[in-house]
């Protein structure tokens, strides 16, 4: 049996950022993801409901940008040769759960791949809204919240992921995915009370 040493994965305790550039992403917090009755259900993603749902609120009585982004899939996606059909728009399985829910001043973003800017406004809403760093959280770790925080870094967005905001199908792929975000894209690693927002 192989044994694959983990590398050092850097933390910092607190990130400190304005309101004014800074949003709040929260990748695919859905039914067929968050719900056990969900098509793709991460068990361990209702341990981070409540950590995202904190920063929920911050964010807001900051008066920082909150958005969403929705999976959304039509009938006959080819990805469903993948995963198997999941988030198909308009139905139960693609909305973002209730405790979770979008209020009237928060941005959702429908998206068709693993990144949330492939083919999606997001890079335009971004700086439209003059953002500058991205605090990443949601579901699934090592697909959808990776390519996304990665594409943020390739366009030169700060990322700070916090990790107890964040689930995976495996803590193998929870760890690779916080190793990705340090190593390759630079991101900071936290906790969702290390997210400080300072005017």
């Amino acid at each position: 049996m192989t044994k694959v040493e983990v590398p050092q994965i850097n933390r910092v305790q607190k990130v400190e950022l304005r309101p004014s550039d800074t949003a709040l992403l929260i990748v695919d917090m859905q039914n067929d993801f968050v719900d056990p009755k969900g098509a793709l259900f991460v068990p361990s993603s209702r341990n981070s409901v409540e950590p995202i749902r904190r920063l929920i609120t911050k964010f807001r009585e900051a008066g920082a940008l909150v958005i969403y982004t929705q999976d959304w899939h039509m009938k006959d996606d080819p990805e469903f040769k993948i995963w198997g059909v999941h988030a198909v728009a308009g139905t139960w399985g693609a909305e973002i759960i209730d405790e979770l829910k979008p209020e009237k001043d928060d941005i959702t973003i429908k998206k068709y791949r693993y990144d949330a800017f492939f083919e999606t406004p997001l890079d335009y809403v971004l700086r439209v809204k003059g953002i500058r760093n991205l605090v990443v959280v949601g579901t699934v770790a090592n697909i959808c919240v990776l390519h996304t925080a990665g594409s943020a870094a390739l366009r030169w967005y700060n990322v700070v992921v916090p990790e107890d905001g964040i689930s995976a199908l495996t803590e193998f792929d929870q760890i690779a995915a916080l190793r990705q975000i340090d190593f390759l894209y630079k991101g900071k690693i936290t906790t969702s009370d290390g997210v400080v927002l300072t005017v």
